[in-house]
Order: C-alpha cells, then structure tokens, then sequence
C-alpha cells in the first residue's frame, strides 16, 4: 500500500479547518450551484467539494456523484491538500495509488481527475475543489482559471458561513446577558419600591409633605423599571426563541448530528455506534464550539482501533450546576486498547501514527487536535485503558449556557 502523505504543516491545517466549527452535512445547498458550475466549466461529470480532516474526506457538496464521505486514504484529493496550486490524474485506472479503489474498480468508475486546493491563509490547504469524468480529459488553461475563480468563491462562502456562525453566538449571548440583566435589576427595584410605598403610607401622619412627594416619586420611577424589566423578560422570551431556532444546541441535537455524521463510518467497519445522553437536561441548550470536531475525532480514533464485530459508545450528558455547568462527552469501544505509554503520549500531545485493526492509516494528529482544542476550551480529558481491554475517553467542558 502507497504511504498516505500528510502535509507538512498538518497540526496548522487542521487547527485552520476547526477554525470553521463545521457541521459538514449542513451545508449542501450552500455550494450546490458552485458545485455544478464547477462540472459545467470543466465538462465532467461530477465536482465535488471536499474538506478534509484527520481521519475523513467529507463532500460536503456536489453534483453529479451522491457521496458524503470516505476514509482519508481512499481519496484522491488529500494529495491535492499537500502543496502546488492543483493536482490532476489523466486516467485512475492507470495510476498504482487509485486503481484499487471502489470508486474506480465499481460505479462510477471514474477515471480523470482534476483538484483545486482550497486554500486559507498562505498555506493552509483545509480540502480541495475536483472534477472527475469517466473519461479521460484535457482542461484549457482557460477552464483552469475558472476552476480557481470557482475555488476562491467556495471558501469566500465558508468564510462568510464562519462570520454568520459567529453573529449567531454573539446573538445568544446577548440574549442571555439581556434576560440576567433583567432578573437582577428586578430583586432591587423591588426592595426600593417596597421601601418607598411603606414611607409613603407613613408620610401623611409625620406630615413630612417634602419626603412623601420624593418617596412617591421613586415609588413610580421604580414600579415603571420593573415593568420595563418584565417587558425585556417577556422581549427576551420571544426573541431568544426566535435566536435559538437557527443556532440551537443541545444534547438531542449533539446526539442527531454525531449519529449522521460517524453511523456510516461505523457500519462500514461492522461496529456498532450507539450514541446516548442523560434524559434530565437533554434540551437544555449550549454552545456547540469545537464539540463536533472533538468528538467527531474520538470517534473516529474509536472506530479506528475496534475489530469488526466490536463496539463504541458515546455517551453525552450535562451537569447543571448553580454556578457552572459542565458538559461530559465520554467514548468508550471495545478495542485493542492502550498501554500506560500510548496514554502517557496522547496525553503530553506527541502521540506517533499507528495503523488501524483493518490497515487503516493512521495520520497522527487526531488526538493531538483533541487534546489542542480540549485545552483551548478550559476543559479536561481522561483515558482509561489496558491492551485488549478497550478504552474510555472521558472530556469535560464547562459550557457558556446560551
């Protein structure tokens, strides 16, 4: 088996795909018609915009080929993703690399392929724009600068996809700042005005006409505040609702993307995903920063290392505490294990590639990602594990409650 070729600069490839906090079955629609011009400039039949990550090639659009995704070392474009400004494959067939693969053995039975790295920053290639035709082709020169145009437009989108995502948690954040602010101002101007009407009704007896028209004045002033308050609680219902319907996360959506996302993986291998959560706060909404980049990762590594026949498991649940609350992701499998060095490694960040239970390759920089972005989260990993015996990752994340 060819050596799968990893880029130089790996660990910065992915921080910058992370970066994007995709969720790589949202977004079909959002490059179809890109997707589809990209095949009509090249006159191929299927174009496909692919992002890779440590372990997968995701399509997360095309046109022409119904694909989601497929191993890393089974693609053609994770050579693209190493250097130069395209990578192109006059006949599949012909090359030792692809011949074997299903995509050239069975239907489609591709043969030509053409990719355009897609590019963030100087060098950061995070996937890659193809063409592919059952035939073999020659791309113009001409055709080839519209491929770059079509390329530049693909990650303009996905930049633009990163800022909305963003405006989006900004948005639940000020709801959520709006609505605290309410309820504390709301337990003070009680008091005040509570304070102000027992002056009130004791005024006309001390006959102190000064202090009743003042203390009758916070009495008003205060009572319109709080109805101010509970106008901005009533506000913030109906708004953060509104917010939420487009960028809610909780533990039942969490469950529902990781089942889309790792199922096919899993059954591919004859594994099987379970994904479960604790009923008890399994609508309470959260930030979904990193988490399915870090537990899409564990998975993946899970998967990676379970025979077939085997299991994994990941169970969600969110502590809900008066001051913090604290999301548990852990994965557990059935397979091959870790011995106290291999934890030691993944847990000191230098953990060296090893192959899969089938031959998978193995890229080294799954769990390194993790535990970066673990880290970066103020949050916490543990491994439990013995050669032969499984393991279990456990992640713990305090989480800013949207």
């Amino acid at each position: 088996m060819p050596v799968p070729p990893i880029p130089d600069n790996e660990m910065e490839r992915l921080l910058s795909l992370s970066e994007f906090d995709l969720d790589y079955t949202e977004h079909k629609d959002s490059f179809k018609d890109l997707a589809k011009l990209a095949a009509k400039v090249a006159g191929t039949e299927v174009s496909l915009v692919n992002l890779i990550d440590s372990y997968t090639q995701w399509s997360i659009s095309g046109h022409g080929l119904e694909i989601e995704q497929m191993p890393r070392e089974d693609s053609v474009c994770q050579y693209t993703i190493i250097d130069g400004e395209y990578f192109e494959v006059e006949d599949l067939r012909n090359d030792e690399r692809f011949r074997d693969k299903f995509y050239v053995t069975d239907g489609p039975k591709l043969r030509y392929y053409y990719g355009i790295p897609l590019k963030v920053g100087d060098d950061h290639n995070i996937g890659a724009l193809c063409v592919l035709d059952k035939n073999v082709k020659e791309l113009t020169p001409e055709k080839v600068e519209l491929l770059k145009i079509i390329a530049n437009e693909i990650l303009s989108r996905l930049k633009d996809l990163k800022v909305i995502n963003k405006l989006k948690s900004k948005l639940a954040e000020a709801s959520e700042i709006q609505k605290k602010v309410a309820h504390d101002i709301r337990g003070p101007l009680s008091g005040i005005i509570g304070l102000a009407q027992l002056i009130s009704e004791q005024g006309e007896a001390n006959q102190i006409e000064e202090v009743l028209e003042f203390t009758n004045l916070i009495h008003k002033s205060g009572r319109s505040i709080l109805e101010l308050a509970d106008e901005i609680l009533s506000a913030d219902k109906n708004d953060h609702k509104r917010i939420s319907n487009g960028a809610e996360f909780n533990l039942l959506v969490f469950k529902d993307k990781i089942e889309r996302l790792f199922i096919l993986q899993a059954r591919n291998k004859n594994i099987l995903l379970t994904v479960t959560t604790s009923s008890e706060s399994e609508r309470v909404p959260f930030a979904r920063n990193k988490l399915l980049q870090i537990t899409g990762n564990l998975i993946s590594n899970a998967i990676k290392f379970t025979p077939a026949g085997g299991y994994v498991n990941a169970d969600l649940s969110l502590e809900l505490n008066d001051h913090t609350h604290i999301l548990q992701i852990q994965v557990k499998d059935s397979g091959v294990g870790i011995d106290e060095k291999g934890i030691e490694k993944i847990l000191k960040g230098n953990a060296a590639s090893t192959a899969g239970t089938t031959g998978e390759a193995g890229f080294g920089f799954g769990l390194a990602l993790v535990k970066h972005l673990i880290e970066t989260l103020k949050g916490t990993i543990s491994i439990y594990s013995k050669p032969g015996e499984g393991t279990v990752f456990e992640v713990r994340l305090p989480q800013k409650m949207q």
